[in-house]
């Protein structure tokens, strides 16, 4: 696994928009004071040419455009690292436009994003063997003041930690919007993880407390499914490469209802994703926390592929669109360990 240098003080944070860029409230003023913060630090900022365009369907420009914008803004010289502008729907459109190649044989260079991102950090793993950030994407920085979950995500940026740690409590409804673009996080409702082990017989038990180790990655479902099966998915062939390792798969929705996420279960599992699985970290879902369709919900969506290999699994953590999310980087090894409703990740670059 490569991991990229990490971003020095002064350095400059380069900033392209693969999905949506940042021309609508209330992510323009956000992204523009986001801007002002980091030069306030002593950042400087290099703004890919898509930031503030909205000419494409669910990304920012065409997805030749998008594709060649991350390719050079991966490749250039003139930024160290790179935040995506935002999330959006159609990323996986530009990827035949990105030199997944050239990315690769290039030296390797931070990027982070979720979401819709997860097309870039997803993939600079599995075909670029490189390691990437799931964290928050530009916009966010805007808010005043800072969650701490910004601040891990900047000091995971810059190497100053390697570790996340749960928040305690969650957004369950913003309050961000045009007419108050930089509200910070409204955390209303206390973290409650859910922890599942299985028994003597297999039976997963709902336990107090679990630990894990391996090798992290994932991210969010509804891009996950649609690489499946194309000529991106080298899944197998990166498990394969870290099989001693072991994989802990981090998962999280964003409009899936309960059933798709079974259904995304079923496909992962069905492809060979999860061979190797030690365990895994399931994010608290953006549409349909809270679910219930049939006698199924967001855990039962889950439960019976974590019960079929025998393993933990970890659900309602602080990742994903039901904000804070704690930033993980992808590809790195982990040691995962919850109890108390508290959830800690060790990672180790190696």
């Amino acid at each position: 696994m490569r991991y990229p240098v990490f971003l020095k003080e002064k350095g400059t944070i380069g900033f392209p928009a693969p999905s949506f860029g940042c021309a609508t409230e209330p992510y323009k003023t956000a992204f523009e004071n986001a801007q002002k913060k980091w030069k306030d630090m002593g950042y400087k900022v290099d703004l890919g040419p898509n930031c503030y365009l909205e000419k494409g369907i669910g990304i920012s420009n065409t997805p030749m455009e998008c594709g060649k914008e991350l390719t050079e803004y991966y490749m250039s010289e003139d930024n160290d690292c790179l935040i995506s502008c935002g999330g959006g729907e159609l990323m996986c459109e530009i990827l035949e436009y990105v030199d997944f190649e050239a990315i690769r044989k290039a030296e390797p260079k931070w990027f982070m994003g979720y979401s819709d991102n997860t097309n870039m950090t997803f993939l600079l793993n599995t075909l670029c063997d490189t390691a990437a950030i799931y964290g928050p994407c530009a916009a966010a920085f805007g808010m005043e003041p800072w969650h701490p979950s910004l601040m891990d995500a900047m000091e995971l940026l810059c190497g100053k930690k390697k570790e996340a740690v749960s928040y305690g409590k969650w957004e369950r409804e913003g309050i961000k919007n045009e007419e108050h673009p930089l509200e910070p996080y409204q955390c209303t409702e206390e973290l409650e993880l859910k922890i599942y082990q299985p028994d003597q017989t297999g039976n997963m038990r709902k336990q107090d407390s679990a630990v894990m180790e391996g090798r992290l990655i994932g991210g969010c479902m509804d891009c996950l499914v649609n690489l499946l099966g194309t000529r991106f998915d080298k899944v197998k062939e990166f498990t394969d490469k870290y099989k001693e390792d072991g994989i802990i798969w981090f998962l999280e929705a964003c409009e899936l209802n309960v059933f798709s996420v079974r259904r995304a279960m079923w496909q992962m599992e069905q492809a060979g994703w999860f061979q190797y699985v030690k365990g895994f970290l399931i994010g608290r879902p953006g549409y349909c926390y809270g679910q219930e369709m049939m006698g199924l919900d967001q855990y039962t969506a889950i439960l019976p592929t974590a019960q079929k290999h025998g393993i933990p699994v970890i659900m309602d953590i602080d990742l994903g669109h039901l904000p804070p999310m704690m930033p993980l980087v992808s590809g790195s090894m982990a040691k995962v360990a919850a109890q108390d409703n508290r959830l800690e990740i060790k990672m180790e670059y190696r």
